[in-house]
């Protein structure tokens, strides 16, 4: 019998850590991040130089938009932390993964009579964080990550190792806005749970059928989900602690509410781990 690592290896769709210099990694130079943006490469973030502005940099800031990739403005001195090479003013972050369309996933999905399992992470900005949040994802089923294009952690080597592969299996999809995609999700027919500490509500006492189909949202390291997504969830689930410490580190708690998720279909017949997209 193959294992899950055997059917789904090669099946893809498709920080603000200083590396060590890594050419690799990197594009130096606003007209090669211009031809690389045109040649639909894809990168992670841009940096540019505070105060420059030209007719290659307006157009990097455009094309960056309609492909929702962050530009982020910066001094000089965070450029130089950046990389010893000359930048000229600007650098790029190439992705180590390519994101996907989250609206060809959900439809795919139900075309193949699947109950996705999706995770929306709301500022969740620590790389290690991230790639420990994917391992638990795939390891429990996942079938998409959903983050923001601006506002959470970079996919970086740091992200890539500490998910030990998971983001090579796990879909990402960058979403420009998470208030429209979670409207978008409910009216598809998802059911979206917040994992929170604001409410009275026990993971382990408050029946929530996850076995449909199911967004969990998760919120960020300090503050948690931002106010205008928690309003939009359908159920607020907290996870109880006998400590002292009152809240469980981010990528900790995924895993829990995640494996309640994988418990459920499991009981139920239908395996989270075979509802993954199959190649079209």
């Amino acid at each position: 019998m193959e294992s899950r690592k055997d059917k789904f290896v090669g099946n893809r769709y498709g920080g603000p850590r200083t590396p060590k210099e890594d050419k690799s990694e990197m594009i130096f130079g606003s007209r090669p991040i211009l031809e690389a943006l045109t040649a639909g490469k894809e990168l992670e973030k841009i940096f540019l130089l505070r105060g420059t502005r030209n007719p290659t940099t307006d157009e990097i800031v455009k094309l960056a938009k309609s492909r929702e990739v962050p530009v982020v403005t910066v001094p000089v001195e965070k450029l130089n932390k950046l990389t010893r090479k000359n930048h000229q003013g600007a650098v790029a972050m190439i992705s180590p993964i390519s994101y996907q369309p989250l609206s060809e996933i959900v439809t795919a999905l139900f075309e193949q009579g699947k109950n996705p399992l999706l995770l929306i992470l709301d500022r969740v900005t620590d790389v290690r964080n991230f790639g420990s949040i994917a391992r638990n994802a795939e390891c429990m089923g996942v079938d998409a990550i959903v983050i923001p294009s601006r506002g959470g952690a970079q996919i970086n080597a740091d992200a890539m190792k500490t998910s030990a592969g998971a983001l090579n299996l796990v879909p990402v999809c960058r979403e420009p806005n998470l208030k429209e995609t979670i409207d978008y999700l409910k009216d598809y027919g998802f059911q979206v749970v917040a994992c929170t500490e604001k409410t009275e509500h026990q993971l382990t006492d408050f029946a929530v059928d996850m076995v449909g189909p199911t967004a969990i949202l998760m919120g960020s390291e300090e503050d948690g989900i931002s106010p205008e997504y928690l309003k939009r969830a359908d159920v607020k689930l907290r996870i109880p602690l006998m400590g002292q410490i009152g809240s469980l580190n981010v990528s900790v708690a995924t895993g829990i509410i995640l494996y309640e998720a994988m418990r459920q279909r499991l009981k139920d017949g239908g395996y989270a781990s075979m509802n993954r997209l199959e190649p079209m």
